[in-house]
């Protein structure tokens, strides 16, 4: 089997979803332009035409307006936000009405969307075009939130959410787009909701989310040299998320770390732990920690940056928390 990148499994994804059903068009600012989303949309104009893949006058709102109606009519359409930050622009037309139509309905229609949104982090670009948002999709019924952190979960997670009845927020983080591993050729899915044990471990639960995924499995190599062995959970999943997997785990381990590179405040850390402390409280050992950025913008100079975001040397710090805390 051939490796590809992450980018790479994404654009493959959409270009053979896009050949097999003539229902799928794209709809987003920059399309197809590698500035605002690198290859991972790379030639889709060219195969397909710009009737199917639209880089429209730059409305947030008006984009989301126009693949709400595409999907109550049939359509499969999937909207591109090359930045989280600007999907707020049309975040009404998300949360009142993509959100919302099945239920108002009876489930006697359905809300086709894929809603892709592309986190972009670091090189000083600051506060309003590095935040991470997923927590916001999280708390609100009706939606699907899905976080890959792996080539091969990007492709299967991206067809499952063109395929799923009902509308579904495709996070991606571009630091992601350079990582490389085997991928199969042929259209698949991953269910939405499943989450999956990278590393199994005895001492310790820790719970990865999109690029924290990878960067706890780093965290158990080094964890292991303390004779710390770490269980490695890939959320994949935001909403629904995978509870057994995790309290499955947590009833084993007995100790737990979240790590979200997104705020800590009311963010999917915080839903974890709550969920983990009320259902698995006579197996905890001690407190859930959260390994997430602080509540503050993002910086936009580079020492300032290497102090605000996260990596494994983070989620290592919090475990011998844990553990050198009796």
């Amino acid at each position: 089997m051939r490796e590809i990148s992450y980018s790479n499994a994404i654009q493959e994804a959409f270009q053979q979803k896009m050949e097999a059903d003539p229902d799928v068009f794209i709809l987003g600012q920059g399309v197809t332009n590698p500035w605002y989303v690198g290859d991972s949309m790379a030639n889709l104009d060219k195969l397909f035409g710009t009737d199917r893949v639209i880089d429209p006058p730059v409305s947030e709102q008006g984009m989301n307006g126009v693949v709400v109606g595409a999907a109550l009519a049939g359509m499969r359409p999937i909207v591109v936000h090359p930045r989280v930050d600007f999907l707020l622009v049309g975040i009404e037309q998300i949360i009142n009405e993509a959100a919302n139509w099945s239920y108002m309905f009876d489930g006697q229609i359905s809300m086709p969307l894929t809603v892709r949104a592309i986190i972009n982090r670091g090189g000083e670009q600051a506060a309003q075009h590095s935040q991470a948002l997923q927590a916001i999709f999280m708390h609100i019924p009706g939606l699907k939130v899905v976080m890959p952190s792996s080539p091969y979960d990007a492709k299967g997670l991206l067809i499952a959410s063109i395929e799923d009845p009902d509308p579904v927020i495709y996070i991606d983080d571009r630091w992601l787009y350079e990582t490389k591993e085997e991928v199969p050729e042929t259209l698949y899915t991953i269910p939405i909701g499943k989450g999956v044990t990278r590393k199994e471990g005895k001492d310790i639960t820790i719970v990865g989310i999109s690029t924290m995924a990878v960067e706890a499995e780093k965290a158990a190599i080094l964890l292991a040299k303390d004779n710390i062995d770490a269980e490695i959970i890939d959320l994949r999943t935001l909403k629904p998320w995978d509870t057994e997997l995790v309290f499955e785990s947590v009833r084993k381990t007995g100790n737990l770390v979240i790590a979200d590179s997104a705020w800590k405040t009311c963010g999917a850390a915080a839903e974890i732990s709550a969920a983990v402390v009320e259902n698995t409280f006579s197996h905890l050992k001690n407190a859930p920690v959260r390994v997430t950025l602080p509540d503050s913008p993002a910086p936009a100079s580079t020492p300032l940056e290497e102090e605000y975001y996260i990596n494994a040397n983070d989620i290592v710090k919090a475990v011998h928390k844990i553990f050198n805390s009796k």
